[in-house]
């Protein structure tokens, strides 16, 4: 038992992600307690009665966090008066189906930055890549009129297609003129967003008699199916899990996944072994578009049924912050989007109910991804050792 202990709390990547979450709520809680004026005012005669302070600073982080869980997993309370009769399964599964909904292009977008960084890439323009995405199968989705199944499958490709060329660009500039892809790529997000603000309000794309910028609404048979009601969970989940299987087949089961990851760990080596590193790149960045540009079509086609500047919020950048937590590992980037739209789901309710404010959610995301971009912090505050290093040391006393 007590190796299994030393083994769980030596540093590896599992209890660093995990304290680096531990680190970011106990901050989080910090800033509930001094954003909230009347329990500030009870720390102004703290050591006459320290009990109100912290009672009231207990009682509103246990109330705050709370409504986060039940926002995002759902309410006890809801839950028992389903099983009462008095309650839906779907007022139950409510906010279940939020966090699925909002992680669902989350898992695309942290899937196209986590890719590209296994090859060496630093794909910063999957905002970008997911905007053309959502362009795409937007004009693809209310245009074509095509019937049922087939119209959602050309949307969805429109959508990959979309966001594959504007992956390509700075593939082939990083291949033949060496331009390095961080810039390429942040420039690409912002033509990306103006080339949408422009086409929203042209004829035969805006919706008719609107003054807005806002497109016509796609057709019904290319939206992704849902439960209807009030739960808004659709098919992108399901095809996220998909896509997260062909990934990780991909980079750990295909010739195509080893040549970028040898491209990634050493693009001298692996050109001197014979690998088209010029070649990879392009390919690379063109995958990874298309991954991000499947985000912003299952973005489109499952919530927001029409174009607006705004209609791919910030999907690419919070896909950023997903693979960075989930290390650029194809299933840990997926549960990394899961905690990522629980957050967001929780968060709704803990303004709602709590009045914490929404950009808390966004803090808590930062810090978390502070934290385990700062492994040596944790470890130091944690005072963790290496597994190894432990296993040495152990072998050279005994010696």
């Amino acid at each position: 038992m007590t190796g299994f202990l030393r083994r769980l709390w030596s540093a590896n990547n599992v209890t660093l992600t995990f304290l680096s979450m531990i680190l970011a709520v106990i901050i989080g809680a910090v800033l509930i307690i001094i954003s909230d004026a009347d329990v500030l005012a009870k720390f102004g005669y703290f050591t006459a009665r320290p009990s109100d302070a912290l009672n009231a600073s207990w009682l509103l982080v246990a109330t705050a966090y709370g409504d986060l869980l039940k926002g995002a997993l759902g309410d006890p309370a809801v839950f028992s008066a389903w099983f009462a009769g008095t309650a839906t399964w779907q007022q139950a599964l409510t906010p279940l189906s939020e966090t699925l909904t909002y992680a669902a292009p989350l898992v695309f977008t942290g899937l196209s930055v986590a890719l590209a960084f296994r090859g060496g890439l630093f794909n910063i323009g999957a905002q970008g890549q997911a905007v053309l995405g959502c362009l795409a199968a937007g004009v693809a989705g209310f245009t074509f009129g095509l019937p049922i199944v087939l119209n959602l499958i050309v949307a969805l490709v429109a959508g990959v297609v979309g966001g594959a060329l504007w992956g390509f660009i700075p593939g082939f500039l990083k291949a033949r003129t060496g331009a390095h892809e961080v810039i390429t790529t942040i420039m690409l997000n912002y033509t990306a967003g103006l080339f949408l603000s422009w086409l929203v309000i042209q004829k035969g794309v805006q919706a008719p008699g609107r003054t807005d910028a806002i497109s016509k609404s796609v057709a019904e048979s290319a939206m992704l199916p849902s439960p209807g009601g009030v739960l808004r969970v659709h098919l992108g989940i399901i095809l996220a899990v998909l896509v997260t299987v062909g990934v990780a087949w991909l980079l750990n089961r295909s010739a195509f996944g080893f040549e970028l990851r040898a491209v990634g760990s050493n693009p001298h080596a692996a050109k001197t072994a014979g690998i088209s590193v010029s070649k990879t790149y392009v390919l690379l960045m063109a995958i990874a578009g298309g991954l991000a540009g499947l985000g912003g079509a299952v973005q489109v086609l499952g919530t927001a049924h029409a174009l607006t500047p705004a209609v791919a919020g910030n999907i690419g950048f919070d896909g950023l912050l997903v693979a960075l937590l989930g290390r650029n590992r194809p299933w840990s980037t997926f549960f990394a989007a899961l905690l990522f739209g629980a957050l967001r789901a929780g968060g709704n309710r803990m303004q709602s109910f709590s009045g914490i404010s929404l950009e808390l959610v966004t803090v808590l995301q930062a810090l978390i991804v502070i934290f385990i971009a700062a492994p040596a912090l944790v470890k130091a505050i944690f005072r963790l050792r290496a597994a190894r290093a432990a296993g040495l040391g152990a072998s050279l006393a005994k010696g």
